[in-house]
């Protein structure tokens, strides 16, 4: 059992910076392959970046260059840092154990004028 909760959503200009955590608790954190993921209205869920146990990553094409997933093995955390955001990231972004049933409940982020 994997509990996951998402933090650090907001309303950013664009241009803006948001920097999303995720900390897992219940199992152990530095067996499992990360993802983040994220849904807008209308729009199927989509994964934006994933990070392997040993660090490789993996990045959504409009992602790239702007985002930046990371973990800390040690506080059972991943983060996705968020750069150069556009109006076109608005959605709910959630993280997801890959493989597995577990997500988070989610996190808005808005990027608005």
């Amino acid at each position: 059992q994997v509990h996951l909760v998402e933090s650090g959503g907001g309303l950013v200009q664009p241009g803006g910076s948001l920097r999303l955590s995720c900390a897992a608790s219940g199992s152990i954190f530095s067996m499992y392959n990360m993802g983040w993921y994220r849904q807008a209205p209308g729009k199927e869920r989509e994964m934006v970046a994933s990070i392997s146990t040993v660090g490789f990553t993996w990045y959504l094409d409009s992602a790239k260059g702007r985002f930046t997933i990371s973990r800390d093995n040690g506080l059972n955390t991943v983060y996705l840092q968020m750069n150069s955001l556009e109006p076109e990231d608005t959605a709910v972004y959630y993280c997801h154990v890959l493989g597995r049933i577990y997500w988070g409940q989610g996190t808005q982020v808005t990027v608005s004028s």
